[in-house]
């Protein structure tokens, strides 16, 4: 198996990392080592995969770029493909659709649809958009009106969300597959708290819900989540900080693990990936814990594809760690092995 790592370059971020990092993980012991790095990439902030493996596509940060690579399947190396013009300028995140015909771009102020091609680079956008709204309250990070931090495909495959933390909504989109364009759902968002600034979202894999992490005001948001109309309702809203915490922090990142009793969350500040246990009768989330991350500002993380592992990207420390998954009773602990790279923000696995 390989993983791949992005990761921030730029000083303006006070950045130290290589661009895209390629890792091959040894089957027995589980070790990583690295086998290439593509350090001439500006701030691949996050990654994709095609629905096959065979290629890798690129959101870069302060950039009005997103990017496509070749994989080689038997060495993990990825070789550049091409560029395409966002019409933004810091891209955050981006997912390929259930079909593999497109990319789908969270472009820094909206959604931008790429056609792929049939080498794997992406044709000029097809559907370029900016999602109405008000900003939110704080002027520093909600000021400049609409900015989805991720795009993702729900459960079910015919529309996709849009968390926006810049308006405090959550938009749900579907695509006319014949034209690549973007069509609004019904309703097209659902809001959040006033100045939560709703960052990303993961689906339950039964289907029925949805678990959205805030990122301005550290909490996590359960919702009903109706695939055949496009529906979220919220029916919870749940602290991803200890109550003994007093200090700065925002949240990032967040995941259910594929036995859907539990989620996952990191909180930047805290330092820590909060787990959660899901009521099977209802979704209602209650902590299990927190434990540390070793290391500031966890950015990412992600399951492993077994799903008895969680990787954790330390951005200002440079470290990705390791932690084993109790399969009972959700809690986190660390194996020892912590892969030093610089500035990492996203990792995605490949057979």
């Amino acid at each position: 198996m390989f993983a791949y790592v992005g990761s921030f370059t730029t000083e303006k971020r006070k950045a130290r990392g290589k661009g895209i990092s390629v890792y091959r993980i040894e089957p027995a012991s589980g070790a990583w080592t690295l086998v290439h790095a593509l350090n001439a990439v500006h701030n691949p902030g996050f990654l994709a995969l095609d629905r096959r493996q065979r290629f890798l596509y690129a959101a870069h940060g302060d950039s009005g770029e997103v990017s496509s690579y070749a994989i080689d399947k038997a060495t993990g190396r990825v070789a550049l493909l091409n560029r395409q013009p966002t019409e933004g300028d810091n891209s955050p995140h981006l997912t390929v659709d259930p079909e593999n015909r497109y990319v789908v771009l969270a472009n820094g102020p909206g959604v931008a649809v790429y056609p792929i091609n049939g080498d794997g680079s992406l044709a000029p956008a097809s559907c370029i958009l900016v999602p109405p709204g008000e900003p939110g309250p704080y002027r520093r990070e909600q000021g400049h009106g609409a900015h989805p931090h991720q795009v993702l495909f729900g459960s079910g495959g015919r529309f996709f969300v849009a968390p926006d933390k810049g308006v405090d909504r959550v938009h749900v989109y579907g695509i006319d597959y014949a034209k690549g364009k973007v069509v609004p759902g019904d309703p097209p968002f659902v809001k959040t708290r006033y100045g939560a600034g709703p960052r990303h979202i993961a689906f339950h894999p039964e289907g029925r819900y949805a678990y959205l992490i805030n990122e301005l005001d550290s909490t996590v948001t359960a919702y009903r989540w109706d695939a055949g109309h496009g529906t979220l309702d919220p029916f919870q809203v749940i602290t991803s900080l200890p109550t003994d915490y007093t200090g700065d922090n925002t949240g990032a990142e967040i995941a259910v693990a594929a036995s859907g009793a539990f989620v996952y969350a990191s909180n930047r500040g805290h330092n820590s990936v909060v787990a959660y246990a899901v009521d099977p009768q209802n979704g209602t989330l209650s902590h299990v814990g927190w434990v540390s991350t070793q290391g500031r500002k966890p950015r990412f993380f992600t399951l492993d594809p077994s799903g008895s592992l969680l990787y954790v990207a330390n951005e200002t420390s440079d470290t990705i760690v390791e932690f084993r998954i109790d399969r009972n009773s959700g809690k986190l602990a660390p194996t020892g092995q912590v892969i030093e790279t610089g500035s990492p923000s996203c990792i995605v696995f490949a057979d």
